[in-house]
Protein backbone atom coordinates (compact mmCIF):
# COMPACT_ATOMS: atom_id res chain seq x y z
CA UNK A 1 0.00 0.00 0.00
CA UNK A 2 2.94 2.35 -0.55
CA UNK A 3 2.25 3.14 -4.19
CA UNK A 4 2.57 6.77 -5.29
CA UNK A 5 -0.75 8.39 -6.22
CA UNK A 6 -0.70 10.56 -9.32
CA UNK A 7 -4.27 11.71 -9.84
CA UNK A 8 -4.39 14.37 -7.14
CA UNK A 9 -1.75 16.88 -6.19
CA UNK A 10 -0.52 16.81 -2.61
CA UNK A 11 -2.11 19.23 -0.18
CA UNK A 12 1.09 21.02 0.76
CA UNK A 13 -0.96 23.33 2.96
CA UNK A 14 -1.95 20.29 5.03
CA UNK A 15 1.71 19.40 5.52
CA UNK A 16 2.49 22.96 6.61
CA UNK A 17 -0.44 23.01 9.02
CA UNK A 18 0.71 19.66 10.42
CA UNK A 19 4.19 21.06 11.06
CA UNK A 20 2.66 24.06 12.80
CA UNK A 21 0.47 21.85 15.00
CA UNK A 22 2.84 18.95 15.74
CA UNK A 23 6.31 20.38 15.03
CA UNK A 24 7.37 17.64 12.62
CA UNK A 25 7.49 17.06 8.86
CA UNK A 26 4.81 14.48 7.94
CA UNK A 27 4.12 11.95 5.25
CA UNK A 28 0.93 12.51 3.27
CA UNK A 29 -1.44 9.83 1.99
CA UNK A 30 -4.83 10.03 0.32
CA UNK A 31 -7.80 7.75 -0.34
CA UNK A 32 -10.70 8.61 -2.66
CA UNK A 33 -14.44 8.46 -2.22
CA UNK A 34 -16.48 6.50 -4.69
CA UNK A 35 -19.63 6.59 -6.74
CA UNK A 36 -21.48 3.45 -7.76
CA UNK A 37 -22.70 3.45 -11.35
CA UNK A 38 -24.94 0.41 -10.90
CA UNK A 39 -25.30 -2.54 -8.53
CA UNK A 40 -26.78 -1.28 -5.26
CA UNK A 41 -27.31 -3.40 -2.13
CA UNK A 42 -25.82 -6.38 -3.96
CA UNK A 43 -22.36 -6.35 -2.38
CA UNK A 44 -23.40 -7.79 0.99
CA UNK A 45 -25.42 -10.39 -0.94
CA UNK A 46 -22.14 -11.60 -2.53
CA UNK A 47 -23.24 -10.23 -5.90
CA UNK A 48 -21.91 -7.77 -8.48
CA UNK A 49 -21.25 -4.03 -8.36
CA UNK A 50 -19.86 -1.42 -10.74
CA UNK A 51 -18.29 1.55 -8.89
CA UNK A 52 -15.61 4.10 -9.73
CA UNK A 53 -13.28 6.02 -7.43
CA UNK A 54 -13.84 9.78 -7.65
CA UNK A 55 -11.56 12.82 -7.46
CA UNK A 56 -12.70 13.71 -3.95
CA UNK A 57 -10.58 12.29 -1.18
CA UNK A 58 -9.42 12.15 2.41
CA UNK A 59 -5.84 13.25 2.95
CA UNK A 60 -3.90 12.43 6.10
CA UNK A 61 -0.63 13.89 7.31
CA UNK A 62 1.06 11.53 9.76
CA UNK A 63 4.24 11.13 11.76
CA UNK A 64 5.45 8.57 14.30
CA UNK A 65 5.50 9.48 17.98
CA UNK A 66 7.99 8.39 20.62
CA UNK A 67 5.23 7.52 23.07
CA UNK A 68 2.23 5.17 22.85
CA UNK A 69 -0.33 7.86 22.04
CA UNK A 70 -2.66 8.06 19.07
CA UNK A 71 -3.32 11.78 18.55
CA UNK A 72 -5.82 12.71 15.85
CA UNK A 73 -7.14 16.08 14.69
CA UNK A 74 -9.81 16.54 12.03
CA UNK A 75 -9.82 19.86 10.20
CA UNK A 76 -13.33 19.10 8.95
CA UNK A 77 -14.70 18.88 12.48
CA UNK A 78 -12.16 21.29 14.06
CA UNK A 79 -11.81 18.68 16.77
CA UNK A 80 -9.13 16.42 18.16
CA UNK A 81 -9.02 13.11 20.02
CA UNK A 82 -6.24 11.36 21.91
CA UNK A 83 -6.00 7.67 22.83
CA UNK A 84 -3.59 5.28 24.51
CA UNK A 85 -2.60 2.92 21.72
CA UNK A 86 -2.37 0.02 24.18
CA UNK A 87 -5.83 0.70 25.67
CA UNK A 88 -8.02 1.73 22.76
CA UNK A 89 -11.78 1.98 23.37
CA UNK A 90 -13.54 -1.37 23.17
CA UNK A 91 -16.77 0.06 21.79
CA UNK A 92 -17.80 2.99 19.59
CA UNK A 93 -19.19 6.26 20.89
CA UNK A 94 -21.01 7.45 17.76
CA UNK A 95 -18.20 9.85 16.88
CA UNK A 96 -16.06 10.38 13.78
CA UNK A 97 -13.06 9.02 15.72
CA UNK A 98 -14.74 5.59 15.75
CA UNK A 99 -13.57 5.04 12.16
CA UNK A 100 -9.98 5.80 13.13
CA UNK A 101 -10.05 3.71 16.31
CA UNK A 102 -11.69 0.75 14.57
CA UNK A 103 -9.02 0.59 11.87
CA UNK A 104 -6.06 1.18 14.19
CA UNK A 105 -7.36 -1.42 16.63
CA UNK A 106 -7.47 -4.10 13.92
CA UNK A 107 -4.05 -3.08 12.59
CA UNK A 108 -2.61 -3.38 16.07
CA UNK A 109 -3.92 -6.93 16.31
CA UNK A 110 -2.49 -7.82 12.90
CA UNK A 111 0.94 -6.19 13.18
CA UNK A 112 3.35 -7.01 15.97
CA UNK A 113 4.61 -3.48 16.61
CA UNK A 114 2.43 -0.48 15.86
CA UNK A 115 3.95 2.89 16.77
CA UNK A 116 2.20 5.82 18.35
CA UNK A 117 1.31 8.49 15.80
CA UNK A 118 0.00 11.99 15.25
CA UNK A 119 -2.53 12.41 12.43
CA UNK A 120 -4.03 15.50 10.80
CA UNK A 121 -7.07 14.75 8.63
CA UNK A 122 -8.61 16.81 5.86
CA UNK A 123 -11.28 15.50 3.49
CA UNK A 124 -13.45 16.88 0.72
CA UNK A 125 -15.70 13.84 0.23
CA UNK A 126 -19.19 15.15 1.14
CA UNK A 127 -20.43 13.50 4.34
CA UNK A 128 -23.77 11.72 4.45
CA UNK A 129 -24.07 11.85 0.67
CA UNK A 130 -23.55 8.18 -0.23
CA UNK A 131 -20.04 8.79 -1.61
CA UNK A 132 -18.21 6.67 0.97
CA UNK A 133 -16.58 9.35 3.07
CA UNK A 134 -16.30 6.69 5.79
CA UNK A 135 -14.47 4.17 3.59
CA UNK A 136 -12.23 6.97 2.31
CA UNK A 137 -11.28 7.85 5.90
CA UNK A 138 -10.74 4.20 6.88
CA UNK A 139 -8.50 3.45 3.90
CA UNK A 140 -6.55 6.68 4.39
CA UNK A 141 -5.94 5.87 8.07
CA UNK A 142 -4.85 2.32 7.26
CA UNK A 143 -2.59 3.46 4.41
CA UNK A 144 -1.01 6.16 6.55
CA UNK A 145 -0.28 3.82 9.44
CA UNK A 146 1.19 1.17 7.15
CA UNK A 147 3.39 3.81 5.58
CA UNK A 148 4.97 5.02 8.83
CA UNK A 149 5.21 1.44 10.13
CA UNK A 150 7.03 0.41 6.94
CA UNK A 151 4.66 -2.51 6.68
CA UNK A 152 2.94 -3.73 3.55
CA UNK A 153 -0.45 -5.34 3.16
CA UNK A 154 -1.90 -6.33 -0.19
CA UNK A 155 -4.58 -3.87 -1.29
CA UNK A 156 -7.45 -6.33 -1.00
CA UNK A 157 -6.32 -7.20 2.55
CA UNK A 158 -6.46 -3.49 3.39
CA UNK A 159 -9.98 -3.28 1.98
CA UNK A 160 -11.11 -6.29 4.03
CA UNK A 161 -9.58 -4.94 7.22
CA UNK A 162 -11.32 -1.58 6.83
CA UNK A 163 -14.64 -3.25 6.02
CA UNK A 164 -14.24 -5.35 9.18
CA UNK A 165 -13.61 -2.20 11.23
CA UNK A 166 -16.82 -0.61 9.94
CA UNK A 167 -18.83 -3.81 10.45
CA UNK A 168 -17.56 -4.87 13.85
CA UNK A 169 -16.55 -1.62 15.55
CA UNK A 170 -18.55 1.21 13.98
CA UNK A 171 -21.62 -0.99 13.57
CA UNK A 172 -22.53 -0.38 9.90
CA UNK A 173 -22.86 -3.73 8.15
CA UNK A 174 -21.53 -2.53 4.81
CA UNK A 175 -20.30 -4.85 2.08
CA UNK A 176 -16.80 -4.79 0.57
CA UNK A 177 -17.50 -2.52 -2.41
CA UNK A 178 -16.61 0.87 -0.93
CA UNK A 179 -13.27 -0.09 0.57
CA UNK A 180 -12.37 -2.24 -2.43
CA UNK A 181 -12.72 0.49 -5.04
CA UNK A 182 -11.02 2.98 -2.70
CA UNK A 183 -7.83 0.92 -3.01
CA UNK A 184 -8.22 -0.60 -6.50
CA UNK A 185 -9.73 2.34 -8.41
CA UNK A 186 -8.01 3.51 -11.59
CA UNK A 187 -8.10 6.86 -13.32
CA UNK A 188 -10.70 7.05 -16.12
CA UNK A 189 -12.00 3.53 -15.39
CA UNK A 190 -14.99 1.95 -13.70
CA UNK A 191 -14.52 -1.31 -11.82
CA UNK A 192 -16.79 -4.31 -12.04
CA UNK A 193 -16.42 -6.42 -8.90
CA UNK A 194 -17.61 -9.90 -8.00
CA UNK A 195 -18.15 -9.43 -4.27
CA UNK A 196 -17.80 -13.16 -3.58
CA UNK A 197 -14.57 -14.02 -5.37
CA UNK A 198 -13.26 -10.41 -5.31
CA UNK A 199 -12.29 -10.83 -8.94
CA UNK A 200 -12.59 -7.54 -10.77
CA UNK A 201 -12.28 -5.98 -14.21
CA UNK A 202 -11.52 -2.40 -15.11
CA UNK A 203 -13.53 -0.81 -17.92
CA UNK A 204 -12.44 2.45 -19.60
CA UNK A 205 -15.04 5.19 -19.39
CA UNK A 206 -15.53 7.00 -22.71
CA UNK A 207 -13.64 10.32 -22.70
CA UNK A 208 -16.76 12.23 -23.81
CA UNK A 209 -18.65 11.22 -20.63
CA UNK A 210 -18.61 12.94 -17.25
CA UNK A 211 -19.87 11.64 -13.94
CA UNK A 212 -22.18 14.27 -12.46
CA UNK A 213 -23.02 13.58 -8.83
CA UNK A 214 -26.21 15.31 -7.71
CA UNK A 215 -26.42 15.79 -3.95
CA UNK A 216 -30.02 16.11 -2.75
CA UNK A 217 -28.70 17.59 0.54
CA UNK A 218 -30.85 15.06 2.39
CA UNK A 219 -28.44 13.49 4.85
CA UNK A 220 -28.78 9.93 6.01
CA UNK A 221 -27.10 7.72 8.58
CA UNK A 222 -26.43 4.09 7.74
CA UNK A 223 -24.91 2.97 11.04
CA UNK A 224 -28.33 2.24 12.49
CA UNK A 225 -31.79 1.49 11.23
CA UNK A 226 -32.97 0.89 7.72
CA UNK A 227 -29.69 -0.18 6.06
CA UNK A 228 -29.01 -2.91 8.60
CA UNK A 229 -32.66 -3.94 8.40
CA UNK A 230 -32.36 -4.48 4.64
CA UNK A 231 -29.34 -6.65 5.19
CA UNK A 232 -31.17 -8.72 7.78
CA UNK A 233 -34.10 -9.17 5.39
CA UNK A 234 -31.73 -10.40 2.68
CA UNK A 235 -30.03 -12.81 5.07
CA UNK A 236 -33.38 -14.20 6.18
CA UNK A 237 -34.35 -14.74 2.54
CA UNK A 238 -31.04 -16.46 1.79
CA UNK A 239 -31.61 -18.80 4.74
CA UNK A 240 -35.11 -19.57 3.44
CA UNK A 241 -33.81 -20.52 -0.01
CA UNK A 242 -30.85 -22.47 1.41
CA UNK A 243 -33.34 -24.79 3.13
CA UNK A 244 -35.01 -25.52 -0.20
CA UNK A 245 -32.15 -25.44 -2.69
CA UNK A 246 -28.65 -26.96 -2.54
CA UNK A 247 -25.70 -24.61 -2.75
CA UNK A 248 -27.44 -21.38 -1.73
CA UNK A 249 -25.19 -19.33 0.53
CA UNK A 250 -26.43 -15.85 -0.31
CA UNK A 251 -29.05 -14.26 -2.55
CA UNK A 252 -26.38 -14.17 -5.25
CA UNK A 253 -27.07 -17.92 -5.65
CA UNK A 254 -30.84 -17.56 -6.18
CA UNK A 255 -32.04 -17.38 -9.78
CA UNK A 256 -35.23 -15.74 -10.97
CA UNK A 257 -36.55 -19.24 -11.72
CA UNK A 258 -35.84 -20.26 -8.10
CA UNK A 259 -37.61 -17.15 -6.90
CA UNK A 260 -40.70 -17.80 -9.01
CA UNK A 261 -40.82 -21.41 -7.85
CA UNK A 262 -40.29 -20.92 -4.10
CA UNK A 263 -40.57 -17.23 -3.32
CA UNK A 264 -44.33 -17.07 -3.07
CA UNK A 265 -44.25 -18.38 0.50
CA UNK A 266 -42.13 -15.46 1.69
CA UNK A 267 -43.71 -12.33 3.19
CA UNK A 268 -44.52 -9.81 0.47
CA UNK A 269 -41.89 -7.35 1.69
CA UNK A 270 -39.13 -9.97 1.62
CA UNK A 271 -40.20 -11.02 -1.88
CA UNK A 272 -39.59 -7.48 -3.07
CA UNK A 273 -36.11 -7.42 -1.54
CA UNK A 274 -35.19 -10.68 -3.25
CA UNK A 275 -36.53 -9.54 -6.61
CA UNK A 276 -34.37 -6.43 -6.44
CA UNK A 277 -31.15 -8.30 -5.66
CA UNK A 278 -31.65 -10.91 -8.39
CA UNK A 279 -32.54 -8.35 -11.05
CA UNK A 280 -29.81 -5.91 -9.96
CA UNK A 281 -27.08 -8.54 -10.28
CA UNK A 282 -28.28 -9.24 -13.81
CA UNK A 283 -28.23 -5.51 -14.61
CA UNK A 284 -24.60 -5.16 -13.51
CA UNK A 285 -23.51 -7.94 -15.85
CA UNK A 286 -25.51 -6.41 -18.70
CA UNK A 287 -24.06 -2.99 -17.93
CA UNK A 288 -20.50 -4.31 -18.17
CA UNK A 289 -21.25 -5.78 -21.58
CA UNK A 290 -22.85 -2.50 -22.66
CA UNK A 291 -19.86 -0.43 -21.58
CA UNK A 292 -17.48 -2.81 -23.31
CA UNK A 293 -19.45 -2.19 -26.53
CA UNK A 294 -19.60 1.55 -25.72
CA UNK A 295 -23.39 1.26 -25.78
CA UNK A 296 -24.12 4.13 -23.41
CA UNK A 297 -27.79 4.21 -24.35
CA UNK A 298 -28.27 0.68 -22.99
CA UNK A 299 -26.15 1.50 -19.94
CA UNK A 300 -28.48 4.41 -19.24
CA UNK A 301 -31.61 2.26 -19.58
CA UNK A 302 -30.14 -0.19 -17.07
CA UNK A 303 -29.49 2.69 -14.66
CA UNK A 304 -33.15 3.71 -14.95
CA UNK A 305 -34.31 0.15 -14.26
CA UNK A 306 -31.98 0.00 -11.28
CA UNK A 307 -33.49 3.15 -9.78
CA UNK A 308 -37.03 1.86 -10.26
CA UNK A 309 -36.12 -1.37 -8.50
CA UNK A 310 -34.41 0.45 -5.63
CA UNK A 311 -37.44 2.71 -5.25
CA UNK A 312 -40.21 0.12 -5.53
CA UNK A 313 -38.73 -3.22 -4.46
CA UNK A 314 -35.89 -2.35 -2.10
CA UNK A 315 -37.59 0.81 -0.87
CA UNK A 316 -34.42 2.82 -0.17
CA UNK A 317 -35.14 5.90 -2.25
CA UNK A 318 -36.95 9.05 -1.11
CA UNK A 319 -38.97 11.84 -2.72
CA UNK A 320 -35.93 14.05 -3.19
CA UNK A 321 -33.89 11.29 -4.84
CA UNK A 322 -36.77 10.39 -7.15
CA UNK A 323 -37.15 14.03 -8.12
CA UNK A 324 -33.41 14.46 -8.74
CA UNK A 325 -33.27 11.35 -10.93
CA UNK A 326 -36.35 12.44 -12.86
CA UNK A 327 -34.90 15.90 -13.50
CA UNK A 328 -31.56 14.44 -14.52
CA UNK A 329 -33.12 12.05 -17.01
CA UNK A 330 -34.81 14.98 -18.78
CA UNK A 331 -31.53 16.81 -19.39
CA UNK A 332 -29.84 17.22 -22.75
CA UNK A 333 -26.96 14.83 -23.33
CA UNK A 334 -27.87 12.55 -20.41
CA UNK A 335 -27.35 8.84 -20.96
CA UNK A 336 -28.82 7.73 -17.65
CA UNK A 337 -29.31 8.51 -13.97
CA UNK A 338 -30.10 6.69 -10.73
CA UNK A 339 -29.70 7.01 -6.98
CA UNK A 340 -26.30 5.89 -5.76
CA UNK A 341 -25.17 4.68 -2.35
CA UNK A 342 -27.19 3.15 0.44
CA UNK A 343 -30.19 5.40 -0.13
CA UNK A 344 -32.60 7.25 2.17
CA UNK A 345 -31.09 10.50 0.87
CA UNK A 346 -27.68 11.36 -0.45
CA UNK A 347 -26.86 11.50 -4.14
CA UNK A 348 -27.94 10.55 -7.61
CA UNK A 349 -25.40 9.82 -10.34
CA UNK A 350 -25.86 10.90 -13.96
CA UNK A 351 -23.77 10.05 -17.02
CA UNK A 352 -23.65 13.24 -19.06
CA UNK A 353 -21.99 14.29 -22.31
CA UNK A 354 -19.07 16.54 -21.47
CA UNK A 355 -20.29 19.40 -23.65
CA UNK A 356 -23.68 19.42 -21.89
CA UNK A 357 -22.46 19.36 -18.29
CA UNK A 358 -22.74 23.07 -17.53
CA UNK A 359 -26.27 23.33 -18.95
CA UNK A 360 -27.22 20.16 -17.05
CA UNK A 361 -25.95 21.55 -13.74
CA UNK A 362 -27.75 24.85 -14.16
CA UNK A 363 -31.14 23.48 -15.18
CA UNK A 364 -31.25 20.55 -12.76
CA UNK A 365 -30.11 22.61 -9.78
CA UNK A 366 -32.60 25.41 -10.47
CA UNK A 367 -35.60 23.11 -10.88
CA UNK A 368 -34.68 20.99 -7.84
CA UNK A 369 -34.41 24.10 -5.70
CA UNK A 370 -37.73 25.44 -7.06
CA UNK A 371 -39.59 22.26 -6.14
CA UNK A 372 -37.96 21.40 -2.82
CA UNK A 373 -36.61 24.69 -1.49
CA UNK A 374 -33.26 22.95 -0.98
CA UNK A 375 -30.12 24.17 -2.76
CA UNK A 376 -28.46 21.04 -4.20
CA UNK A 377 -24.76 20.54 -4.78
CA UNK A 378 -23.65 19.09 -8.12
CA UNK A 379 -20.14 17.70 -8.46
CA UNK A 380 -18.45 16.84 -11.73
CA UNK A 381 -15.80 14.16 -11.53
CA UNK A 382 -13.80 11.83 -13.65
CA UNK A 383 -12.89 8.38 -12.36
CA UNK A 384 -9.80 8.54 -10.15
CA UNK A 385 -6.95 6.40 -8.87
CA UNK A 386 -7.11 4.47 -5.62
CA UNK A 387 -5.28 5.19 -2.38
CA UNK A 388 -1.59 6.05 -2.27
CA UNK A 389 1.15 8.22 -0.85
CA UNK A 390 1.32 11.87 -1.88
CA UNK A 391 4.58 12.94 -0.24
Amino acid sequence: MNGKANHSGPNLGLAARFEERFGASPRLVQAPGRVNLIGEHTDYNEGFVFPAAIAFNTQIAIVKRDDRSLVVFSENYSEGCEFDLDHLPASPRGHWCDYVVGVVGLLRRRLSALPGASLLIHGDVPHGAGLSSSASLEIAVCSAYLDISEERLERTVVARLCQQAENEFVGARCGIMDQFVCVHGRKDHALQLDCRSLEYRLFPLPPEVRLVICNTMVRRSLAAGEYNQRREECEAAAQYFSERLPGVRALRDVTMENFLQFGGQLPAQIQKRVRHVISEDARVLQAAEALERKDLALFGKLMASSHTSLRDDFEVSCEELDLMVGLAEQGEGVYGARMTGGGFGGCAIALVQADQVERFKTTVAAEYQRVTGRIPELYVSSAADGAGRLI
